[in-house]
């Protein structure tokens, strides 16, 4: 049985928009949303790698959470003062889908510091020594230097300047890499750069 990922918000779009990151972030991993403490209590699921629960939620069954700590983050929109001075970890739904990222990925390597390869294993399970080369071959040493500007949070004029090559350049080098890589996602594309020693956790 795969471990599932739980989200538990009253807000449908933000719960939408948050399993659509993760979906991209781990491919094939479970992701599971409700829409109230009450419909989560009434599914009873059995294995559950992470929750995520929004502020409220959480707040108003703190009971149920504190025991769950480490494998609880809260979704927050703004500052989460409160919850971070009591120990739990959280993200903010207004942050841009970037930051998401970054959060999501330094809450994953706070809580298996074993580093990229307990990562690896939950992303991608079934990757073989040979495809792991095939793939750290894929991108040339201008597309990396790219990708690790693009993860970073760098705009295409900003990257220009850091590497001196032109705008258009740069939108070459990143049409090319999302054909690559299959995909324009910034969280596949960072998961990607960190799995493959492109980035640091800490550089993001």
């Amino acid at each position: 049985m795969i471990p599932q990922v739980v989200i538990i918000s009253e807000n449908t779009l933000s719960s939408m928009a948050l399993r659509s990151l993760l979906s991209d972030m781990v491919p094939g991993i479970d992701v599971v949303c409700y829409h109230s403490i009450e419909s989560y209590r009434e599914s009873q699921p059995m294995m559950v790698a992470h929750h995520f629960v929004s502020a409220t939620i959480a707040f108003q069954n703190i009971e149920l959470f504190q025991p769950m700590m480490q494998r609880t983050i809260i979704i927050t929109e703004g500052e989460a003062a409160s919850f971070n001075k009591s120990g739990f970890r959280t993200i903010d739904a207004t942050a841009t889908e970037h930051e998401i990222v970054r959060s999501i990925l330094r809450i994953h390597h706070s809580g298996h510091p074993s580093g990229h390869a307990k990562m690896a294993s939950m992303i991608e399970p079934k990757m073989t020594a040979q495809s792991d080369i095939d793939r750290q071959q894929l991108l040339s040493s201008r597309e990396k230097d790219v990708l690790a500007l693009i993860v970073k949070g760098y705009i295409n004029k900003e990257i220009a300047q850091q590497l001196n090559i032109s705008t258009a350049t740069v939108i070459f080098h990143r049409n090319n890499i999302s054909e690559k890589l299959s995909t324009r996602s910034i969280g596949k594309l960072t998961i990607y750069a960190v799995l493959n020693n492109i980035v640091s956790i800490n550089e993001l």
